[in-house]
């Protein structure tokens, strides 16, 4: 059956610019009313003002996405506005590049807490309200090629990224009976403002160990000025989508790096005819304990997980 978008009510966090604004602009133009959260409240403003010039429903809120109460508020505050949210867009990120060797506990929060805990939050506070509701849906958070590949001056944010793509994997397992799609989306370069998400940084982070400068934001502004369209992309993610795909990479360019890694991974193996007494064994036991934790489910949540 094919997805239907008209209506439903859409929450993208780091909705004001960059691909989460793509990403409004396709959804609402595709029938979505869009809730766009971001931290920065003028750029909130100025978002929504563009889409109601389209003719699109919108409703902004200023969110720092970190803090939970803050996003049980703005849940109920969009609901109020828009109706019951089935799309969920994890969006908002941040980055900050460096030696990984010497940065600070602050940098790890800062970023962890923004580009995980972020979408940990957008979840927690909405799939609930999506599966009571019984109205199906779709989730998509935004990880990146670096959360299947991570460098030195990357660490903490490729790490960010992986955790996202882990819960991502989870959460799709989690919600497939309920008629609720979940996807990641994998970009690469992508033409935004992330350059600038240092300046969002809040107090209660402190500095970082790193030295970032005008002439660094300047550097990665020419980067991303080459990246692709904030639109182009959702129109990827709108695509994966209706066909309820897990993973949304629309760079031809980066088929080579992937292939190279996984083929690391896979070379780790032993050849699948090995130690044939020992898969028997293991896979045996995995079963039992499969068999035995679905009923133990059954007795403490009322479903089986899987």
């Amino acid at each position: 059956m094919a997805f239907d978008f008209a209506g439903r009510t859409a929450f993208i966090t780091g909705g004001a610019s960059g691909a989460g604004f793509g990403q409004a602009q396709v959804f609402g133009r595709a029938g979505c009313k869009i809730a766009i959260a971001d931290i920065r409240g003028d750029a909130v403003q100025t978002a929504v003002s563009k889409l109601k010039e389209e003719g699109i429903e919108a409703y902004g809120v200023e969110l720092d996405i970190t803090d939970r109460a803050a996003f049980q508020r703005a849940a109920d505050e969009v609901e109020d506005a828009l109706g019951p949210v089935s799309m969920l867009f994890g969006t908002a990120g941040v980055s900050i590049f460096g030696p990984l060797e010497q940065a600070s506990y602050s940098d790890y929060d800062w970023i962890m807490d923004v580009n995980f805990n972020g979408v940990v939050n957008l979840m927690q506070t909405f799939v609930p309200r999506m599966i009571e509701r019984n109205q199906g849906g779709h989730i998509v958070n935004t990880a990146s090629l670096g959360c299947f590949m991570a460098n030195s001056s990357a660490g903490i944010y490729s790490a960010s990224k992986f955790a996202v793509h882990g819960i991502t994997m989870a959460m799709r397992d989690a919600l497939k009976d309920h008629a609720i799609g979940v996807s990641v989306l994998a970009p690469a370069n992508i033409k935004s403002n992330i350059a600038e998400s240092v300046k969002t940084r809040p107090d209660r982070y402190g500095e970082s160990a790193f030295d970032v400068n005008e002439d660094e934001i300047a550097a990665l502004h020419e980067i991303y000025a080459q990246g692709m369209e904030p639109e182009e992309l959702a129109g990827h993610v709108k695509q994966a989508i209706e066909e309820n795909r897990f993973y949304i990479i629309p760079y031809p360019e980066a088929r080579a790096g992937l292939e190279a890694i996984f083929k690391q991974a896979l070379d780790a193996l032993p050849p699948a005819d090995s130690d044939e007494s020992g898969q028997e064994k293991r896979a045996q036991a995995m079963h039992k304990y499969i068999e035995a934790r679905q009923q133990l489910d059954k007795q403490r949540y009322g479903t089986s997980a899987r």
